[in-house]
């Protein structure tokens, strides 16, 4: 009897038949396919990221540059539209990094990125387009604004900066309207801030900074430094010897990082010491300073009327590591407001 198993000819046949079919599909995938996928995967990746303010939801992407960016960005928001039909939301999304069309242009050229805002409602939209706006001074080069969607090209964006803005465009964008008189949520007042500035500081007394002023032992290099108006320094008087750097330069002067800094900021471990007429700004003012790295700096309980109080010296020694031999230093430095730093 004839076997009613097919040849092994005619099985290798239809594999091979099969395996041709799958590695040349009658319909093969276009450019096109997959950048519909990665808009999908892209919008779905914003929506389930998304932060809910106020009921809204909103997010901030940033993609590297691609071909047309402005009609990629547009697929993206499609599909953010046609997942969230009836909920209330509002997304920028932006590319990032040099552009196809202006690699291997000379260096410094200028380049732009595309930004898109979209929303489902109008007014959210176009409140973040006016926030926005502040946020980029000088650097968009065309906007397209078509009611509940932006579509921008802003240079070289993609920095921290940027996603921090964007952010706080989307979030101000969409809060509900609430009674003036009333604080905003997540506001602090100013007692609040100045409790929380103080939990980050070990405040010293008047006595406890001048004995650190003078301690040749000290562990680390310490300055005495008084950040009031140079009206209130001439109307209640000073400690000489101390820096007088007004509380607007502060942490320009003293951020190592920083260019306009002062020659003697060139590590984080100094003990600045800071001090006003009563002790309320230096708190403040010595918070920032942590904020920079700089964790030892503290103020003065009671300010300068403390110090008065305290009967201690209206002089102390320069700052400086000089030797016992050497005198006080008299004259104050000339550290004044009207030493100002360019755009500060």
């Amino acid at each position: 009897m004839p076997s009613s198993e097919p040849s092994t000819d005619v099985v290798v046949e239809r594999t091979l038949i099969q395996s041709s079919a799958t590695a040349f599909p009658t319909n093969p995938r276009t450019l096109a396919d997959v950048r519909e996928e990665v808009a999908q995967s892209l919008a779905l990746r914003m929506i389930t990221k998304a932060r809910t303010v106020d009921g809204v939801r909103i997010g901030v992407h940033f993609t590297f540059s691609k071909r047309d960016d402005g009609r990629f960005l547009r697929l993206v928001t499609s599909h953010i539209r046609a997942r969230l039909p009836s909920s209330r939301y509002l997304f920028a999304i932006a590319t990032t990094g040099a552009s196809p069309a202006s690699r291997g242009t000379r260096s410094g050229a200028r380049t732009s990125n595309a930004l898109v805002i979209c929303g489902s409602d109008e007014d959210d939209v176009q409140r973040a387009v006016l926030l926005a706006s502040s946020k980029f001074l000088g650097r968009v080069d065309a906007v397209q604004n078509t009611g509940t969607l932006l579509a921008a090209s802003v240079r070289h964006i993609g920095s921290s900066y940027d996603d921090a803005a964007l952010w706080d465009v989307l979030s101000k964008s969409v809060r509900t309207p609430i009674d003036p008189l009333l604080p905003p949520p997540g506001s602090r007042s100013i007692d609040q801030l100045l409790s929380d500035a103080r939990s980050k500081l070990e405040r010293m007394t008047p006595r406890q900074a001048y004995d650190a002023l003078h301690d040749p032992t000290y562990p680390m290099p310490v300055f005495l430094v008084d950040i009031r108006p140079a009206s209130q320094r001439a109307r209640e008087g000073g400690i000489h010897g101390s820096l007088i750097i007004e509380r607007n330069v502060l942490e320009w002067r003293f951020d190592p990082r920083c260019e306009a800094r002062l020659a003697i900021a060139d590590r984080y471990d100094l003990k600045i010491i800071i001090y006003c007429q009563e002790g309320y700004t230096s708190s403040l003012a010595a918070a920032s300073l942590h904020e920079l790295g700089l964790l030892n700096a503290t103020d003065i309980v009671g300010g300068f009327a403390a110090w008065g109080a305290a009967g201690l010296p209206g002089q102390i020694r320069p700052p400086s590591t000089i030797s016992d031999e050497e005198s006080y230093q008299i004259s104050q430095p000339s550290f004044d407001s009207d030493d100002v730093i360019d755009g500060i």
